[in-house]
């Protein structure tokens, strides 16, 4: 592998714990920061490099919210790395232990998902010489506490890294606001920080975010949410009138609900882009009187029309909707992605890529857009639980259908 030169504040996160080091009695390291700043592949080397220094026979534990994604962002471009520095290493993939050995010194390092409370217990009961933590602050406050509690081997160390949430986060608090009390080593990276990007690719990362997204992931601020979720959407410049095209593909997505409103999105795509081009929306409580599931179906027909559809993407929690839909044989149903703050940001993205339009015929989506906020509390990441119908299937459509197409796999949910 071919490195460009580090910058100076990747060369002390790759030697803080060398002997020559000002830093080398601290008990933690700490990075935080932009997206692509560079911090993770640093830390991941320096993360090995110390093991070896310090240990032979050690056990190690890696972290990251799941296994895959730890895989992914860590494991992947390490292993090349350490192989082209003299390392040899063994994945024992069915075990998740990545074994490592140079020069007659061998450590193991065990692979860990904190993705639930119920992390805790996978790692009870281990002795630990250090522990990295990848993207610490997507991973539950018991798994972190457990994991820490097991390096009781001398000498041994905490690595985080991560990028910024809201303030009230426990991590900010008990960890970002008291490095001196932690004996901790603190870094915030810039995207600057990273040598190996142009400043045309930072421009192009710079223009993937807006408001609070781009605060936290541009600027690597701990920043509190606030005012609008979408915030881009509050010029009517930003919706557009339905292409008068014919459409390459068309895909369904459904919020439902028979108290609260039900939302389903008509999506056509052309030309690498799609548009809402129309919409279902049917609030019980404006009209008076509540719909069932057949009724609903009814109206996602009528949306539908005679158009070929690739898939209808809805809730799983609507478990009696979806099963109307598996009935009637029409339609293939994708159970849609649900993860509130992270599909906020990728259709935050989809939208300013001009990777999905919303078309004037959508007005219920239009309202929602102009009325959707944030919680005011810093505490906690959530829009209200208001205006949020249309907001919710949009969100799957993006979450479920576009990122399928971005990863090149589709999941299909067999009929019953």
């Amino acid at each position: 592998m071919n490195f460009k030169t580090f910058s100076l504040k990747q060369m002390k996160v790759l030697s803080w714990w060398c002997e020559s080091s000002p830093y080398k009695n601290c008990d933690a390291l700490i990075c935080d920061g932009a997206v692509r700043s560079g911090k993770t592949f640093c830390m991941s080397i320096s993360f090995i490099l110390w093991a070896f220094y310090r240990f032979n026979g050690g056990t190690f534990a890696l972290c990251g919210k799941t296994i895959r994604s730890l895989k992914r962002n860590v494991i992947a471009p390490l292993i090349p790395t350490l192989k082209s520095m003299g390392f040899k290493c063994t994945e024992k993939v069915s075990q998740n232990i990545l074994e490592i050995s140079k020069d007659g010194i061998f450590n193991k390092f065990y692979i860990f998902g904190g993705k639930d409370e119920s992390s805790a217990s996978l790692i009870q009961g281990m002795t630990l010489s250090g522990v990295l933590f990848d993207e610490v602050v997507l991973m539950p406050r018991s798994f972190v506490e457990q994991a820490m509690a097991r390096c009781s081997v001398a000498g041994s160390k905490f690595w985080f890294n991560c990028n910024p949430e809201y303030p009230g986060h426990w991590f900010h608090q008990e960890w970002i606001l008291k490095v001196k009390e932690k004996n901790a080593l603190y870094l915030h990276f810039k995207m600057q920080d990273n040598p190996s990007l142009s400043l045309k690719i930072i421009e192009r990362y710079k223009n993937l975010h807006t408001g609070t997204f781009y605060d936290r992931f541009i600027e690597g601020k701990w920043v509190a949410t606030d005012g609008a979720v979408y915030p881009e959407m509050s010029d009517s410049k930003a919706f557009c009138c339905v292409p008068e095209v014919n459409f390459e593909k068309y895909a369904v997505s459904c919020d439902y609900g028979t108290i609260n409103p039900a939302s389903f999105g008509l999506w056509g795509k052309y030309c690498g882009t799609w548009y809402r081009i129309k919409e279902y929306y049917y609030d019980s409580k404006k009209e008076g009187i509540q719909r069932t599931d057949e009724e609903h179906y009814e109206g996602l027909c009528e949306l539908v029309g005679d158009r070929p559809i690739s898939s209808i993407t809805v809730d799983p929690s609507a478990a009696s909707f979806i099963a109307v839909i598996h009935r009637h044989k029409r339609f293939n149903v994708l159970p849609a992605r649900n993860n509130v703050i992270d599909g906020i940001r990728q259709v935050s993205t989809a939208l300013k890529n001009k990777e999905i339009k919303i078309c004037n015929s959508c007005k219920d989506s239009i309202r929602e857009f102009s009325l959707y906020r944030w919680e005011t509390s810093s505490y906690k990441d959530m829009p209200v639980k208001e205006n949020d119908h249309a907001m919710d299937d949009i969100r799957y459509f993006v979450t479920t259908v576009l990122a399928a197409e971005e990863d090149a796999f589709f999941a299909i949910a067999a009929r019953r």
